[in-house]
């Protein structure tokens, strides 16, 4: 019996948080969407290369919002309906975030259409550094940006024919002119797993491309015909020479970068001699909870960002929250 403190995740996974409908039905519905862009409640976040305008205040962050009317023009996404039947669409723009000058007048901010004075404030950001303290609707809405915009610069052309294909489903799916075929949004599941010794110890490691101290869970994707437990159990084998028995489900979230999404478990080792494969693991530890909480406080060890599942199994294993990040 492993000594794990309860079955739950120790709070909530951030980037698996929402607040707004995604509202397929409408997808379809040309007349619909056109109505919605002309509405100017309709809200519009601009998203370019994975990031997007956050106003932050006091240790919180929130999404900068424009109206249709003030939106340059790009790739519009439809991102959902709110619950007071607001819209909300994401527009990809090539041309760098207009950080450094003042927001149009009706930008919202706040939650509020309004004038935003303190420009100093907003600043051009992504998912890594703002995931973790944007509130559930603005995380939801950010993540589902990312990932499109991310599907969408790599698929512009067919992959049968090679001609250009074409945005529709209010940019859920892409279609080619020449043998029409759909092309539709890809994600890739990854499995990542803490594995421990059913007793008092972790198993962390670190990768070739990670500075020194910096440690985390082993992961790695799931394979063709492959199962998330089979997943699991292979690639703790072949990444530290480990057999691994009851692997245990906590909890998934996306990581568009660029479509992956992490799907989180515990393991139990069977084996304990490490035998690391040097081209995916430089150095693995195993370490108890006063080692790891030790090595955390006096920086030895740096834990991967509160944003990431990785973050997430640690600390419930451990049984609280931990300091520090990378």
């Amino acid at each position: 019996m492993d000594s794990l403190h309860g079955e739950a995740l120790l709070g909530p996974l951030l980037l698996a948080r929402g607040g707004v409908d995604r509202s397929a039905v409408h997808r379809n519905d040309e007349a619909w969407l056109k109505t919605a862009w002309a509405d100017p409640a309709t809200r519009v976040l601009l998203i370019g290369d994975g990031h997007t305008l956050v106003r932050r205040l006091n240790g919180t962050a929130e999404l900068v919002f424009l109206s249709p009317h003030q939106t340059p023009p790009g790739e519009r996404y439809l991102l959902g309906v709110d619950s007071d039947g607001i819209a909300y669409f994401a527009v990809a723009v090539t041309a760098p975030l207009p950080t450094g000058v003042q927001l149009p007048r009706g930008t919202e901010v706040a939650g509020a259409v309004q004038d935003v004075p303190d420009w100093a404030d907003i600043a051009a950001e992504g998912l890594r550094k703002a995931g973790a303290v944007l509130g559930d609707r603005d995380a939801g809405l950010l993540v589902n940006a990312v990932a499109l915009e991310a599907w969408h610069s790599a698929h512009e052309h067919c992959p049968r024919c090679g001609a250009g294909t074409t945005i529709v489903a209010g940019g859920h799916t892409r279609v080619c002119p020449v043998d029409g075929s759909q092309h539709f949004p890809r994600v890739d599941p990854a499995v990542i797993m803490l594995v421990h010794d059913g007793d008092d110890r972790c198993l962390l490691a670190r990768g070739p491309q990670w500075p020194e101290g910096r440690f985390s869970v082993l992961a790695g994707f799931v394979e063709p015909g492959e199962s998330l437990e089979q997943a699991v159990a292979r690639e703790v084998l072949e990444e530290v020479g480990i057999t691994v028995t009851a692997p245990r489900y906590l909890g998934s979230q996306p990581w568009p970068f660029p479509r992956s999404l992490m799907l989180g478990f515990f393991a139990r080792a069977t084996t304990t001699d490490l035998i690391p494969d040097t081209e995916e693991i430089v150095e693995a530890r195993w370490l108890t909870r006063t080692e790891l909480g030790a090595a955390v406080e006096n920086g030895e060890i740096r834990l991967p960002p509160g944003v990431s599942i990785a973050r997430r199994l640690i600390e419930t294993w451990y049984g609280s929250y931990l300091p520090g990040d990378w």
